[in-house]
């Protein structure tokens, strides 16, 4: 697959991607089990999952800034022992703050980790070279959060919850000694400025975003909380592109977003992200709730998606991208979540699942190999090399972000639907199965819109017309 003197590195790069994922979905199934050990609150119980997004989401595009300034080596072993570190206190937690806070900081340590790891692929390799290493890293991400739910699940069974730390622990302290041996240190060359101001800025406006979604659903939208958040955030954002519109060396500088791939792909993103990362949430749920599945026998039931998502990105996606290109694959991967979605919201209770789950699970397997690693290629075709970390970061927060919006609404969605069924005299299944199947359509429909939106946007998907006038890309710049 790669050369032999970089296959090491590749390999050790791709396990980064591998835990950070893995920790994003490794406590979905054990959720339960930690509420009634811990006696967590509804809102606690929430935030449990959410901290790890708020904290990874908002801190990704700072944390690639500091790969590309500071070195990527050190920020990738920085965020490998911040993993290992909130690892180690969720799995000693014994209240729902200790647990919380745990979270957040797994959450910043692979927002790190993340972009440091995939700028140092987009840095070295180019080609055919990149599209396999990429693969890797997409097969890393989609078997990542599929793993995720069938450890968890399994460990949640056997040994408690708090294996499931303890393991995300072991791995990353594995990772972060592969990283110290292979992670080339940083080639010398000018000294660039960090740009406090703008990370700054940024930062204050991604972490008020992320806040103002995951709190809606508790607090409602019209509540201080969220009006106060999306305030911070419009008010961040106009600062920010004031500051880097004087930036000598921004981190990200106003032309960038004129390239289509760039502005295309952050929108395409920001819906793909939504679909993808909101799939196994909903599935697990499914599983569950619907076909009352235990947590043991959901995490089994989600093994052929990791087998899947491995294959279909170690097997077509390079195939596909050297074929078809990025923007194309993009398309057929949405595509193919529509189609996923869809089959998952006909799903009830007495169901087979060979019949009407596993392949639905397959499927949603493949939009998401096909769709999450292109989508980073396009954005990275936008921005120059020397800031790869900022665009690693920036195509994972943008999808990071799509992903917390995307749960927060189809779990409104959800909730509404169950609340109109269960008024109506309806059972607690039949309220399930009718919020579960409404979700599944929103995230259909989103699938589905990010489609038209790269159908609009993406230069090789639009007419010859429709190019003309579109900017120079970012490298011919500089």
């Amino acid at each position: 697959m790669h050369n032999r003197s970089t296959l090491p590195l590749v390999l050790t790069l791709v396990a980064a991607q591998f835990v950070v994922m893995l920790d994003s979905s490794i406590l979905n199934v054990a959720l339960p089990s930690i509420a009634a050990d811990l006696d967590l609150t509804p809102v606690g119980t929430a935030w449990v999952l959410n901290a790890y997004f708020l904290s990874f989401g908002a801190l990704l595009l700072i944390s690639g800034r500091a790969a590309d300034v500071f070195g990527r080596r050190r920020m990738f072993l920085i965020g490998a022992g911040v993993l290992v570190v909130g690892s180690l206190i969720g799995g000693f937690a014994t209240g729902e703050l200790q647990l919380i806070a745990a979270r957040l900081t797994q959450g910043a340590g692979a927002a790190m980790l993340s972009p440091a790891a995939m700028s140092v692929i987009l840095s070295r390799f180019t080609g055919p070279a990149r599209a396999r290493a990429m693969s890797g890293w997409g097969a890393a991400s989609t078997v990542g959060g599929a793993v995720g739910v069938t450890v968890g699940g399994l460990l949640t069974a056997v040994l408690g919850w708090q294996s499931v730390l303890f393991v995300t622990a072991a791995v990353a302290l594995a990772i972060g000694v592969a990283g110290w041996a292979l992670v080339p240190p940083a080639e010398a060359g000018a000294r660039r400025p960090f740009d406090a101001t703008g990370a700054s800025l940024v930062t204050a406006a991604a972490l008020a975003v992320v806040f103002a979604v995951l709190s809606a659903p508790h607090r409602g939208l019209i509540s201080v909380e969220v009006i106060a958040s999306a305030a911070i955030a419009i008010a961040c954002l106009i600062g920010f592109v004031f500051v880097e519109r004087r930036s000598s060396d921004a981190i990200l500088p106003p032309s960038v977003l004129r390239d289509a791939r760039v502005a295309g792909g952050i929108a395409v993103n920001l819906l793909g992200g939504a679909a993808r990362i909101a799939c196994f949430v909903l599935v697990a749920l499914l599983l569950q709730q619907v076909l009352q599945y235990g947590p043991g026998l959901a995490g089994l039931a989600m093994l052929p998606t990791s087998l899947a998502g491995f294959a279909v990105s170690l097997l077509v996606l390079p195939r596909a991208l050297n074929r078809l290109g990025p923007q194309r694959v993009v398309v057929i991967g949405l595509l193919l979540l529509v189609v996923a979605h869809l089959m998952l919201a006909t799903v009830d209770n007495g169901d087979f699942y060979v019949l009407r789950v596993l392949p639905a699970l397959v499927i949603a397997a493949a939009g998401v190999a096909l769709s999450f690693t292109p989508t980073t290629l396009v954005i990275a075709e936008g921005i120059a090399a020397h800031n790869a970390g900022v665009s690693s970061g920036l195509a994972s927060a943008t999808a990071q972000i799509g992903g917390a919006i995307g749960i927060a609404v189809f779990g409104a969605l959800d909730a509404a639907s169950r609340a109109v069924v269960l008024e109506a005299g309806g059972t607690a299944m039949a309220a399930a199965e009718a919020g579960l199947q409404a979700a599944q359509l929103a995230a259909a429909a989103t699938a589905a819109a990010a489609v038209v939106v790269a159908l609009l946007t993406l230069p090789a998907l639009t007419p010859p017309r429709a190019r003309r006038g579109q900017a120079v890309p970012v490298e011919a710049e500089t």
